[in-house]
């Protein structure tokens, strides 16, 4: 047998995405066999010197550092992972492709179209392997549904629904973190949560044509974190101080896709009770599927031309060994997580670096990365003018 390539990574950032992406990189040597490559843990940067230390410790890396170009610097990393806030997307991402590193970037790869399509050019100069995390590509339900349409199964595709609710910031006291905060985030739900609908009508039904959207900002104020009350991403500041939201809450927009299918997309950080609750339907002229976040092994499927005693919603568990990834894993019937997505998408991409394979059309390219940003700038340039706005290509 071969000796696999090993490949040294660097993270930036260790929190809730750096915990997923960890435990991805340890899981996915012994439970993808035979692995496209073994990931080296050799590097993890962040701001705060004694929690980097802690993060490294925890998570296996062999060295820490306070500043990203040393992260970029060094020479045993060849893959850069950036899980930082979005504000610190393109500089360390635009060093790393000159440095000749390949990318690896959470989503949204930027703040808006134009940084996005900086990030996307240093990549494609530097020839190097660049990955968005749009995780949601990984999951095999979706691949499932990815490869119905793709198979024709549904026929010619007429609508497309898209949501993505969560409550975590419904109380009014929740601080500013730097997820409202338009100069780290660049948008609020939008960027947020509505980049992953976004991607996922791309990736399963093509290109938007053309966006009529609406966004609103409900709490228009809120406390600044303190250091002793910091919440998840949240970043320390004076207490007892309050300041003004600039990001939007929630949007939600009509769609009309360049095959001339039309639809809906939405996304709210306030919807109380939904917790991850992601979900889409796709109606064609001969099916139609519907897909839950909630219940990710399950796919939902309309057959039209059933006979009218077994017509009906068949709900599928994607669960068997011939359906997308399951092999790598449990018997039939025996589910996967959320966390499993990650091992599928970082082997992807470690394949692509060791195997030079293009990470398109499967996993999501910087070029991926750049499309989501400029409709999401399409859709608030509709929302901020009242106006349907032709998408930019």
């Amino acid at each position: 047998m071969d000796a696999l390539t090993e490949i040294g990574v660097g993270m930036l950032g260790y929190a809730f995405m750096g915990k997923a992406h960890v435990n991805a990189y340890r899981t996915l040597p012994y439970m993808i066999q035979p692995p496209p490559a073994l990931p080296r843990l050799e590097a993890i940067a962040g701001r705060d010197a004694v929690a980097v230390r802690e993060a490294a410790e925890r998570y296996g890396f062999r060295k820490s550092y306070t500043d990203w170009r040393q992260l970029v610097a060094d020479p045993a990393v060849a893959l850069l992972d950036n899980g930082g806030p979005n504000d610190v997307h393109a500089a360390p991402c635009i060093a790393g492709a000159k440095a000749g590193k390949h990318l690896l970037c959470e989503k949204p790869l930027a703040r808006d179209g134009a940084e996005a399509k900086q990030m996307l050019a240093a990549a494609s100069r530097a020839h190097v392997k660049h990955m968005v995390a749009f995780n949601y590509r990984f999951v095999p339900a979706v691949r499932q549904a990815y490869e119905l349409i793709r198979a024709g199964e549904l026929g010619e595709i007429r609508h497309f629904r898209a949501h993505y609710l969560q409550d975590w910031i419904t109380d009014p006291e929740f601080p500013r973190v730097w997820r409202l905060d338009r100069k780290a985030a660049g948008s609020g739900a939008l960027g947020d949560l509505g980049a992953h609908v976004v991607d996922l009508a791309r990736f399963l039904v093509g290109e938007l044509k053309s966006v009529a959207a609406l966004t609103r900002t409900f709490i228009k104020e809120r406390p600044l974190p303190t250091a002793s009350k910091v919440p998840r991403g949240a970043r320390a500041a004076a207490g007892g101080k309050r300041a003004p939201v600039d990001v939007d809450d929630t949007f939600a927009a009509a769609i009309e896709l360049e095959g001339g299918a039309t639809g809906t997309l939405e996304a709210t950080r306030l919807a109380l009770g939904r917790k991850n609750h992601m979900g889409f339907e796709i109606n064609g002229s001969r099916a139609s599927l519907s897909f839950d976040l909630e219940r990710l092994n399950e796919l939902n499927l309309y057959r039209g031309d059933g006979r009218p005693e077994t017509k009906g919603w068949t709900e599928v568990l994607v669960t068997e060994p011939e359906h997308p990834f399951i092999k790598n894993w449990w018997p039939p019937g025996h589910v996967i997580g959320w966390e499993h997505t990650f091992v599928h998408e970082i082997a992807h991409l470690l394949d692509a670096i060791a195997n030079d394979r293009d990470v398109a059309p499967l996993g999501a390219t910087f070029e991926d990365g750049y499309r989501a940003a400029v409709i999401c700038d399409a859709i608030l340039e509709s929302a901020r003018e009242g106006r349907r706005v032709e998408v930019g290509r």
